[in-house]
């Protein structure tokens, strides 16, 4: 049964609710409503003017109506007395076919059809930046090799511990914090869970560590790679396949290769066969490309892929099997919206074959065997290879995948729009 928000909110202290949800770009949007009014947008929904995100939808749709998910009630940690909800878009009673959040339950549904629950955590990496954005906030986080750096780590401890303390008092299970591969770079790791559990925790992370940067006169960011010379922000995924009960892990088989079942290698052969058009998602903005296909950092490696392959527990590449059980996908980075996935299913479906691992150094030069498919080198690259692929189509829906070409088509549009200051130091002269 469904808990009632009204009462919630007695009981728990709420005052305000935040009714959220993510366009298209994964960008968070909300209403702040009362809790005297949350009974009447438990019912009904909060109202909002579609065309006023990035959502396919014009000035002359009706307003869409965001339903609130009770399940997904979060008490924000640094201020009790507002509640954030995830919420289903709709439009005249009917779901909005290309909305994220519906995208990733109808996924999810066709999977439990089939007796299977998807659990998923993440690796959410982010910069802590100076409040203006243009450098990382510790002047004195400069050394080559910063990852796992103590110090550094605990100049910042303040906002840290803030945030993972924020996690522990809404019961995550956060277990790890750690300076990450570049400077100024952090990532947080939280327990796994069911998919639409983690996505929703996904987005609120999202928010509160970027609330609590600010808070503390600094600015936190996602954006795959926001310094050339400097690891871009990955969002490594760790997936897993359960009975519907969620009690047996099928993707673990001790007598299988690596610990792993025939129905996770076919799982693994869906995303390796798809990674192509997952690019579009999983790296989805013109930075991405500027992650996973960079030239070494001052570090000595990206930690990105740019071919299309998997190993052992080998980070050089696309896909890694850490351990018996589940895999890490790696292509994912911080502007990667946390509703959309896609390909492991059709995998499954059509028995697909991952083929061969690789036990190779994927960044030594002349590494990789011929043959080995690339990433897409660009944005365009991706939405081409998206637009294009019938599975993908099939898992997502017609709809959302024309309503996602259209709107990053006009914004790759912009992109070439801008003139650079490289064109003019490299063409002025021509």
């Amino acid at each position: 049964m469904s808990r009632d928000l009204a009462k919630e909110a007695t009981d728990r202290g709420i005052r305000y609710f935040l009714i959220s949800f993510v366009d298209l770009f994964g960008v968070l949007r909300a209403k702040l409503v009362p809790a005297v009014a949350i009974g009447q947008m438990q019912r009904d929904g909060a109202a909002f003017a579609g065309f006023a995100t990035h959502l396919d939808l014009t000035p002359a749709d009706p307003d869409m109506s965001a339903m609130p998910d009770p399940a997904s009630l979060i008490q924000v940690p640094w201020k009790p007395e507002v509640g954030w909800l995830a919420a289903d878009l709709h439009v005249n009673g009917e779901p909005i076919e290309h909305a994220p959040r519906h995208v990733l339950k109808r996924q999810l549904a066709v999977a439990e059809a089939d007796g299977y629950r998807l659990k998923t955590g993440v690796e959410a990496e982010f910069f802590i930046l100076r409040g203006d954005g243009r450098a990382v906030a510790d002047e004195d986080d400069q050394q080559a090799k910063p990852c796992y750096d103590q110090t550094a780590l605990l100049r910042h401890d303040e906002l840290i511990r803030a945030i993972s303390d924020a996690m522990l008092g809404l019961g995550w299970g956060p277990y790890q914090s750690d300076h990450e591969d570049a400077n100024g770079q952090f990532e947080m790791n939280w327990t796994y869970d069911d998919a639409l559990v983690t996505a929703d925790r996904h987005v609120f992370f999202k928010f509160m560590v970027k609330e609590l940067a600010r808070q503390h006169g600094l600015r936190a960011t996602f954006m795959p790679k926001p310094f050339m010379h400097l690891t871009g922000n990955g969002c490594h995924a760790h997936i897993s396949l359960w009975d519907r009960a969620g009690a047996t892990n099928l993707f673990h088989d001790p007598a299988g290769e690596l610990g792993l079942s025939t129905l996770a290698y076919h799982f693994l052969g869906g995303i390796l066969t798809h990674a192509e058009a997952l690019t579009a998602l999983f790296t989805p903005t013109v930075n991405s490309f500027k992650r996973i296909n960079a030239v070494p950092t001052v570090s000595g490696a990206t930690w990105s892929p740019n071919a299309i392959s998997y190993g052992a527990n080998n980070r050089t590449h696309m896909v890694r099997i850490p351990e018996p059980g589940r895999f890490e996908l790696r292509l994912m980075d911080g502007a990667a919206n946390p509703y959309l996935r896609a390909g492991g299913l059709d995998g499954i479906a059509h028995r697909l074959d991952p083929g061969k691992r690789l036990d190779i150094n994927m960044y030594e030069p002349g590494a990789a065997p011929s043959g080995i498919p690339r990433l897409p080198l660009n944005l365009l690259d991706a939405l081409r290879a998206f637009q294009t692929s019938t599975a993908l189509r099939g898992a997502l829906g017609s709809g959302f995948v024309d309503s996602y070409i259209k709107l990053r088509m006009v914004q790759w549009n912009d992109y070439m729009r801008h003139l650079t200051e490289w064109e003019r130091e490299h063409t002025l002269d021509a």
